[in-house]
C-alpha cells in the first residue's frame, strides 16, 4: 500500500490545550497565527491513514468491518462517472442538488480507498470528479435551503479535496477558486445576515453546517482569517450554531440539552454530528473545541444518545424568536419524532472522548456500538438526509484506548494534568525557561497518549508546547509534524523506588532517562548510582 505506520493521530493537539490568543500565551498565539496549516488536516491526517491502513492490512476489527462497508458502497467504485452542473438548485422549483451530493460522496469515498489501499484507480476517479465540478459549477441557488447546500456540501467538498491535495492532475487552484467564489460567499452571507431573519430563527444545524464549511475552506485554502472566523463564531456567535446556544441547558448526571431536542431527533443527531465534525477539524489543526466549556459537546452527545436509546432525560422549556420580527415560540417537551434513528455520527464522538481522552461516555458508547460498522452516503437512504454526514466512522475514527500506567502506586493517566516534582528538590519540578527545560517552579502539564506510542505518554504545557529532547537537552517546543518529533516527545513511565514515584525513559533512546543536572533537564544514560536515580525520579501531583 506504500503507507507508513504511525501513532501520531492519538495525540493530534493535546487534550485540553487551546492555542487561540484568548486561551494561550501571546507568544504561542503569534506563532500559531504565522504557522502553516497541517495537511491533510481536516477530518483526517496522514497519521490516521497510516493507522487505518495498517489495521486493514492486518484484518483487525472493527477496522475490517468498516473497510468492507466502504468497499460495498457503490459510490466508492473507481468506475463512478461525475455529472457536474453549472447551476445547483436546492429548495423551490427545479431542484437538482442530488447530483452534487452523490458526486461529492463518490469523490470522498474514492479518495478514502486510495489513501488506505494505495490503489491509484480510485485516486484518478476522485480527481476526475473534483476537476469536473470545479470546471463547471458557477452557482448554488434556490430558496433558503441554498444556504444549507452551501454549508453541507461546502465542508464535504473541501474534505474530499483535502485528501487529493498534491495528487498529480488534481486542479487544486481551480478547486480553491470554486470554493471561494461559489460556496464561501453564501456561507458568509448566512452567518452575517441569516437570510434577513431574526438571529435565532434558524435551527442550530444551519449555522453549524455553515461554520463547518468556512472552517474547512479556510484550511484547504490556507486562509487563517477564514479559519479563525469559524472558530470565533462557534465560541462567540449570536446564532444557534455557537456552542453555548446549540447546547443551552446543563442537566444533572453529565447531560446537556440540545437546541433542537424539542424539534425532532433526526436533526438533533445531525447537529451533534456537525459539531463533532467542526471539533475534529479544529483538533487536527491543534485546537481543542471538544473540551470547550467543560466538555459541553460531550454532555450533549450523552443527552442525545441516552434519549434515543429509549431512556428518559430531563427537559427545560426552550424559547426563541422566529421570523423577521423575532416572534416568540417555545417547546415544553422533548420531541419523539425520529427517535432512535441511526446516523453515522457516533464513532467520532465516542472515540474522541473515551479513547483519546479516557472519559466515561456510556450512552455515546452504547450508540456507537449500536450503529457499528458505520456506513456513509448512500447507506442511510437515497434522500439528502442520508448524505448529511460523510460517515464511515468505524473505519476512520476507531483508535486504541488511552494508556494508563500504575507508576509507583500513582496512576498516570492521559487526560489529566500533573506537575512532575523532583524527589530531591521536592518543591521544584519540570518546567521551562523560555524553550529550555529546567527544574524550577514546575509547570502544569497535560498528560496525553504518547505521540509515537500510545503505551507511553507525552506532556504538554499551557502554551501547547510538548516536552521533547533535542541533542539530549529537554525543551518545550510546538509540534513540527515530523516522525522524529513524535519519538522525541514520547516517554515511558518506569517504576521508581518509593510510593508515588516514576522515572521517564525516552521512547527512541531506550536506557536514557529524563534527569536534572544543575537544574537543567537532560536525557542521560541510566547510571546505577543513588545520585542518578534521585536526579531522574519524579513525583506526579495534581
Amino acid at each position: 500500500m506504500g503507507l507508513q505506520t504511525s501513532r501520531r493521530d492519538l495525540l493530534k493537539a493535546a487534550a485540553g490545550v487551546a492555542v487561540l490568543p484568548a486561551l494561550g500565551g501571546r507568544a504561542w498565539a503569534e506563532e500559531r497565527a504565522a504557522a502553516p496549516f497541517k495537511h491533510p488536516g481536516l477530518l483526517h491526517t496522514q497519521a490516521d491513514f497510516d493507522r487505518i491502513a495498517a489495521a486493514v492490512r492486518a484484518g483487525a476489527q472493527p477496522y475490517k468491518a468498516g473497510w468492507d462497508k466502504l468497499v460495498a458502497n457503490g459510490r466508492s467504485r473507481s468506475t463512478w462517472k461525475p455529472r457536474p452542473l453549472a447551476t445547483v438548485v436546492r429548495g423551490g422549483d427545479g431542484q437538482n442538488y442530488s447530483q452534487l451530493y452523490n458526486d461529492i460522496h463518490a469523490a470522498y469515498q474514492n479518495a478514502l480507498r486510495w489513501r488506505i489501499s494505495g490503489d491509484k484507480a480510485h485516486a484518478e476517479t476522485a480527481s476526475a470528479i473534483l476537476n469536473a465540478w470545479s470546471a463547471t459549477l458557477k452557482t448554488v441557488t434556490g430558496n433558503a435551503d441554498r444556504f444549507l447546500a452551501a454549508g453541507i456540501y461546502g465542508y464535504q467538498f473541501a474534505n474530499a479535496a483535502e485528501l487529493m491535495r498534491g495528487y498529480p492532475g488534481f486542479e487544486v487552484e481551480r478547486f480553491r477558486t470554486m470554493l471561494r467564489t461559489v460556496f464561501h460567499p453564501l456561507n458568509e452571507a448566512f452567518l452575517t445576515k441569516h437570510n434577513g431573519a431574526c438571529i435565532t430563527n434558524y435551527w442550530a444545524n444551519w449555522d453549524l453546517c455553515t461554520i463547518a464549511s468556512v472552517m474547512a475552506i479556510g484550511v484547504f485554502c490556507d486562509d487563517r482569517a477564514m479559519f479563525d472566523r469559524a472558530v470565533d463564531y462557534v465560541k462567540n456567535g449570536k446564532g444557534n450554531g455557537s456552542i453555548m446556544n446549540a447546547i443551552p441547558f446543563l442537566h444533572p448526571g453529565g447531560l446537556a440539552q440540545w437546541q433542537e431536542s424539542g424539534r425532532d431527533q433526526g436533526h438533533t443527531m445531525m447537529g451533534v454530528g456537525l459539531l463533532g465534525t467542526i471539533a475534529e477539524m479544529a483538533w487536527n489543526q491543534g485546537l481543542d473545541l471538544y473540551g470547550y466549556a467543560d466538555n459541553r459537546i460531550m454532555k450533549a452527545a450523552e443527552y442525545v444518545a441516552r434519549y434515543n436509546l429509549g431512556q428518559s432525560v430531563p427537559f427545560t422549556t426552550y424559547t426563541w424568536g422566529t421570523g423577521q420580527n423575532c416572534g416568540h415560540r417555545e417547546q415544553t417537551v422533548i420531541s419523539a419524532a425520529s427517535r432512535g434513528q441511526d446516523r453515522p455520527v457516533w464513532e467520532l464522538l465516542y472515540n474522541h472522548y473515551a479513547n483519546r481522552r479516557g472519559l466515561a461516555v456510556p450512552n455515546t458508547k452504547a450508540y456507537a456500538e449500536r450503529v457499528r460498522a458505520e456506513g456513509g452516503g448512500g447507506d442511510y437512504g437515497p434522500n439528502s438526509g442520508g448524505f448529511d454526514q460523510l460517515g464511515f466512522g468505524t473505519l476512520l475514527y476507531t483508535r486504541a484506548a488511552t494508556a494508563t500506567t500504575p507508576a509507583g502506586g500513582v496512576l498516570l493517566q492521559a487526560g489529566t494534568t500533573r506537575r512532575l516534582l523532583s524527589i530531591n528538590f521536592p518543591e521544584e519540578g519540570i518546567g521551562a525557561s523560555g524553550a529550555l527545560g529546567i527544574l524550577g517552579e514546575g509547570a502544569a502539564l497535560r498528560v496525553v497518549p504518547g505521540l509515537a506510542d500510545a503505551k507511553g505518554f507525552s506532556f504538554v504545557d499551557d502554551d501547547g508546547r510538548y516536552l521533547r529532547h533535542k541533542d539530549f537537552r529537554l525543551r518545550f517546543e510546538g509540534d513540527d509534524g515530523t516522525a522524529l518529533f513524535e519519538r522525541d516527545a514520547t516517554f515511558h513511565p518506569r517504576a521508581a523506588a518509593g510510593t508515588g514515584r516514576l522515572r521517564l525513559e525516552s521512547a527512541n533512546y531506550p536506557g536514557r532517562f529524563v534527569r536534572h543536572r544543575h537544574h537543567q533537564l537532560w536525557l542521560d544514560k541510566d547510571q546505577a548510582t543513588s545520585a542518578f536515580r534521585a536526579d531522574s525520579t519524579f513525583r506526579p501531583t495534581a
